[in-house]
């Protein structure tokens, strides 16, 4: 625990309060221990089921974790507004090259100026309170676009969220509880975790493979008694891995046994994806599959398409209806103006191919090195590391900054998530040699001076 801040309280509430005053102003930042139960209820002259009871509260919202020998800590990303160097990521070194955000390449996005200029001149109704909704038009071309996918739509209801984490916290939120399990990928979607932990539910993992979850992590999970398993059909953030025909088969055979559970697909890349959708959707009663515009069409556009059982769509709507109320119309007029463009549709993809470029070459330099490079699809390279604290600190002192595995991982190895879109063709050699210093513990190369002072 940061030696300059000091918890206080008599009462669990006033021990959880104060512990959330040090997240919130920064004192407390990500990853900072704090004391043992005995120790802070002696130093409080509380009882230590005072202190346990806070700690709980702080747990169930999502702010702390217990991370085994390492005791009590603040989460990485705890969900409430900090100040200070907690607030935001650590700052990228001068000349550093960034690759931990996960981000697409926004020059790969569509120009959104002049069609937003022309669609600012065609000629559609203003929405009032009463007719507010998921516009007619997209839902429309979203089932087109899912049934040529192999989505089963025709019994199926389609709405539109907020982008995908909006989706998935409104499915989780309307079927389940605090303390309810969740089945989910490791290593996993940072955000879902951080999701998952806010809502007071438990993460239960499943060791994934290049072909998606494996299924005895899926049945192992669901067979501890998770209501909801999220799989994410291909581009998985952070390993790449895509659902294969045969993996699928073998999900469904699983889900088969567990006809009540909650099954939320995420098809994030969605058109970037280069490989073929082998989707789960209906292989239990209740199921939603997302697709986010955000990856091909750019992050600013908060919006997902969700289909699914008549059910699940009818609680995700009707919790949105008594809440935010609806995504903007004028966003929903974006994106079916962006799906009926030609060019832009070129352009994604020509932004898919480039991906794979980048992606492709990186792991093959990383594999001459002999390491561990997964990344079969997405904008992420999945490199298996032997220590990856010292791996991203040797990379960033020596111009590269990487994300570490521990914000993807619950229970799966060591491991660095490189983000493949910043790079350009000359990067790619120079970092595969980093890495591979760094993963062996040995100097690590730093980038061309030309660079560092670019």
């Amino acid at each position: 625990m940061a030696e300059h801040y000091q918890i206080t309280g008599s009462t669990a509430a006033e021990i959880s309060g104060s512990v959330e005053a040090g997240v919130r102003s920064g004192d407390l930042g990500p990853g900072a221990a704090l004391p043992p139960v005995r120790s802070l209820a002696k130093a409080l002259s509380c009882s230590p089921a005072t202190v346990a009871k806070a700690y709980q509260t702080l747990r169930q919202r999502g702010l702390i974790e217990t991370a085994g020998r390492n005791g009590t800590r603040v989460r990485e990303r705890p969900p409430i507004a900090t100040s200070g160097r907690s607030a935001l990521r650590l700052p990228t070194p001068p000349g550093a090259l960034d690759l931990s955000t996960g981000e697409p390449d926004l020059a790969l996005m569509p120009a959104l100026g002049p069609r937003l200029a022309r669609l600012a001149a065609a000629e559609f109704s203003p929405t009032n309170y009463t007719d507010a909704g998921a516009l007619p038009e997209l839902v429309e071309l979203a089932r087109v676009r899912f049934a040529g996918d192999g989505i089963p739509v025709d019994d199926a209801e389609i709405t539109v969220t907020s982008g995908a984490l909006d989706a998935m916290e409104r499915l989780l939120a309307a079927h389940l509880r605090p303390g309810d399990k969740v089945a989910v990928e490791d290593p996993g979607w940072a955000n879902a975790l951080d999701l998952i932990a806010a809502l007071g539910l438990t993460a239960v993992p499943m060791p994934v493979d290049d072909e998606g979850p494996t299924a005895d992590g899926l049945r192992a999970a669901l067979a501890s008694g998770a209501g909801a398993a999220i799989v994410t059909t291909r581009a998985q953030n952070p390993t790449g891995a895509a659902v294969s025909s045969y993996r699928a088969a073998e999900l469904r055979s699983v889900l088969a046994e567990f006809p009540s559970v909650l099954l939320i697909e995420d098809d994030h890349a969605a058109e970037l994806a280069p490989v073929t959708l082998h989707a789960l959707a209906g292989a239990t009663g209740s199921w939603a599959f997302v697709r986010s515009v955000s990856k091909p069409y750019g992050p600013d556009l908060r919006l997902a398409v969700v289909a699914g059982d008549e059910a699940t769509i009818a609680r995700v709507a009707g919790r949105m209806r008594v809440g935010a109320g609806w995504v903007s119309t004028l966003l929903q007029h974006v994106v079916l103006y962006l799906w009926r463009d030609d060019e832009v549709i070129n352009g994604v993809i020509r932004a898919r191919d480039s991906y794979v470029t980048r992606r492709l070459a990186l792991r093959a330099a990383l594999k001459a090195h002999g390491l561990d490079a997964r990344g079969r699809t997405g904008l992420n390279v999945w490199v298996s590391v032997p220590d990856e604290t010292r791996a991203v600190a040797a990379l960033r002192d020596a111009g590269y900054v990487v994300a570490p595995g521990s914000l993807f991982r619950l229970a799966s190895p060591p491991a660095i998530r490189i983000t493949i879109s910043p790079l350009a063709e000359d990067d790619i050699q120079p970092l595969a040699d980093a890495v591979a210093a760094a993963a062996a513990l040995d100097p690590v190369p730093a980038r061309s001076s030309m660079a560092l002072t670019a």
